[in-house]
């Protein structure tokens, strides 16, 4: 077996290790059998002009923490978008949304299903469980995801998005804070 560095296969394994999250999110539960997650792999060229937008996004806004961010994500070797279709789960009780049933919630399409962003967070939750066990470091960034939503990357029916940034130093770099 020839010798090979680490620094070499670095890149590979993490966007190996990407994939299988995707897969841990996309097997979650889900209320009601009923599937509303978009999960996205971005790397490369693609996850630069991610950060460029979000860059953008934190100086028009003011926001340092997106242009902070924006800077943290160039760290990843691989970067996962998590997104949520909102569509209710045509429950007759549940209400958890502010609204009396699903009908009522209907009405305001824009408005969350509590379903739909616990769904998410579950599919979340078990992609970084992954990532854990395989010692990949990462961090869930609502900011990267605004900025995804922002430049038209989910579908136009996903309202809610995160990221996840990964990568495999001696530090996390997502979480470095001024």
């Amino acid at each position: 077996m020839p010798i090979v560095e680490e620094q070499k296969i670095r890149s590979q394994i993490v966007k190996e290790i990407a994939q299988r999250m995707l897969i841990a999110a996309r097997t979650a539960p889900k209320g009601k059998g009923q599937d509303n997650t978009v999960l996205l792999l971005v790397d490369g060229a693609e996850l630069k002009k991610l950060s460029d937008h979000l860059k953008e996004m934190g100086t028009k806004l003011e926001h340092l923490g997106f242009i902070r961010d924006a800077e943290n994500i160039l760290q990843a070797e691989a970067l996962l978008l998590f997104g949520s279709r909102i569509k209710s789960m045509g429950l007759k009780k549940c209400g958890m949304c502010g609204f009396k049933n699903c009908a009522a919630k209907d009405e305001h399409p824009n408005i969350p299903c509590v379903m739909n962003t616990g769904d998410l967070g579950i599919a979340i939750g078990s992609a970084v469980s992954v990532a854990m066990d395989n010692r990949i470091d990462n961090r869930i960034m609502y900011s990267v995801g605004q900025a995804a939503m922002d430049m038209g990357i989910f579908e136009k029916d996903v309202k809610i998005a995160y990221a996840v940034p990964l990568s495999a130093t001696s530090k996390n770099p997502f979480f470095d804070r001024k």
